[in-house]
């Protein structure tokens, strides 16, 4: 995954200009941004502090762990099962 050129708490400070009364395009330019990366963390670090944005970062990897777990788990247990209905 392509890493942001922007931190957690740079981008909340950019959404926090545009609270403040700056227009979507105009920070846009200013941080030379598109407009849909910038509705993109609207959608979804709008109304977060930093403190927030960093532990969703720690939930969002925290599940991509158990995920991969999970599905190393299953895959054993797939693979036993198939191992058991051979017969020998």
């Amino acid at each position: 995954m392509k890493r942001s050129r922007f931190s957690e708490e740079q981008i909340i400070g950019i959404l926090k200009e545009h609270q403040a009364g700056m227009t979507a395009g105009e920070l846009c330019r200013k941080h030379g941004i598109s407009d849909a990366t910038f509705y993109t963390w609207r959608k979804k670090y709008g109304g977060m502090e930093v403190s927030e944005a960093k532990r969703l970062g720690e939930l969002e990897e925290e599940n991509a762990r158990l995920t991969k777990l999970l599905a190393e788990s299953m895959m054993d247990v797939s693979t036993l099962r198939e191992m058991l209905t051979k017969n020998f």
